[in-house]
């Protein structure tokens, strides 16, 4: 792939084969991590979410009150 220009910033082109691959479509948005030398990660901001929660649900937080509702104001109180 060629990195080129793009405002203040450096862009590349994403091929075909890894677009259908990761399933990407336009105005997803995803994150790019360097794991080590000379490979990268590819995270897309579904996967960001499904992956939070599912780390959430595997703590077994207990559920929060029937009708609770957090009042910003009260915390920022304390």
């Amino acid at each position: 792939m060629l990195v080129s220009k793009w405002g203040n910033c450096l862009a590349v082109r994403l091929p075909k084969a890894l677009v259908d691959e990761l399933g990407l479509k336009e105005g997803d948005e995803i994150d790019i991590v360097a794991t080590r030398k000379g490979a990268i990660e590819i995270e897309t901001k579904a996967e960001q979410r499904r992956r939070a929660i599912e780390n959430m649900e595997a703590r077994n937080w207990a559920a929060l009150p029937a009708g609770y509702k957090f009042d910003r104001d009260e915390a920022n109180e304390r």
